[in-house]
């Protein structure tokens, strides 16, 4: 019957209860199992010693675990651009030797995620004045060529600019054709930080639109215009600031431009200033918004509130 199993029940309790206070006697148990009875100071010599049998205790040897040393958190691959540019500013601002601190940090993570470009066009349509593409150097952050071919405009060529292009017929009798090289090239630039020089042609002739925060135009940088010595509204050529700021001849004699060149120029360009040029792209940054997780104050439940709840919608739920 019930009433049977719960005397037996409780003459079982009874046993082991009685069998657990004779146990706690000798010290093969420690008291601090029993309800109610354990304190924090008792937890805590629990962890410093150990009962024997014998009723004595010794020290436990648990090994204590290190600390972990806490260091700044360096950014990953896929780190976006203005992340890029906060790291930037904060590695500048611990001082002590910032600057050199930043350009190690900056080469020896990320040299992959920049690229610099330079396009050669030839005239098409009406006159020769349409501008298509018909070479495209890209090359990464040490100089090194990524990609160097011809391209093959879509329309017929009315005029080679070879003077500029340094491009002639015989250059594009086995050149790729333009859909072709394009999807090839915004390949290479997918998620990367591109530098150039009047970088919006060299974009137009690919038909194509770099997000801003991910572009580095040398003709734009303030930088290198002050060490150029030019006014910073002033329009600046390339071969101009690679003659001041890098003591260097490039776009010499009749035979064009030479896009690899320009592209390796461009990247040297910036190099020379990107500290620099990342600190005040930081500094111009619009401010970060509160993260939710930090913010007390962005509190889910506030959403229930009816000041949130659209006018349209409150009105067809009366």
């Amino acid at each position: 019957s019930p009433q049977g199993r719960s005397k037996k029940k409780s003459r079982k309790h009874q046993r082991f209860m009685a069998r657990r206070a004779v146990l706690e006697q000798k010290g093969l148990l420690s008291p601090r199992g029993r309800p109610g009875s354990r304190s924090p100071e008792a937890g805590l010599d629990a962890h410093a010693t150990l009962t024997k049998a014998d009723g004595t205790t010794a020290p436990r040897c648990d090994k204590v675990p290190k600390p972990k040393q806490v260091t700044s958190s360096p950014l990953s691959p896929s780190a976006s651009p203005d992340s890029i540019a906060r790291h930037h500013s904060v590695l500048l601002s611990r001082g002590n030797g910032g600057s050199q601190r930043v350009r190690t940090s900056s080469l020896g993570l990320r040299p992959s995620r920049y690229v610099a470009i330079d396009c050669e066009m030839v005239g098409t349509g009406p006159q020769g004045r349409l501008s298509e593409l018909a070479r495209c150097s890209v090359v990464n952050y040490e100089g090194d060529v990524v990609y160097d071919k011809y391209v093959l405009p879509e329309l017929p060529i009315v005029d080679y600019r070879t003077r500029w292009s340094g491009i002639t017929k015989q250059h594009l009798k086995n050149a790729i054709p333009f859909k072709a090289a394009q999807a090839e090239i915004l390949k290479i630039l997918k998620d990367k930080i591109v530098v150039g020089h009047a970088i919006h042609h060299d974009f137009q002739a690919l038909k194509y639109f770099h997000p801003k925060d991910r572009t580095r135009d040398t003709s734009q940088s303030c930088v290198l215009k002050k060490r150029a010595g030019v006014p910073v509204r002033a329009n600046v050529s390339l071969k101009n600031l690679a003659r001041h700021v890098l003591h260097k001849k490039i776009q010499v004699g009749c035979k064009g431009h030479s896009s690899v060149e320009d592209a390796q120029t461009a990247m040297e360009l910036y190099r020379l200033v990107e500290v620099q040029w990342e600190k005040e792209l930081a500094q111009s940054l619009p401010p970060r918004p509160p993260s939710p997780v930090t913010d007390p104050a962005a509190d889910s439940s506030q959403y229930l509130d009816d000041q949130y709840w659209p006018t349209d919608l409150m009105a067809s739920s009366l």
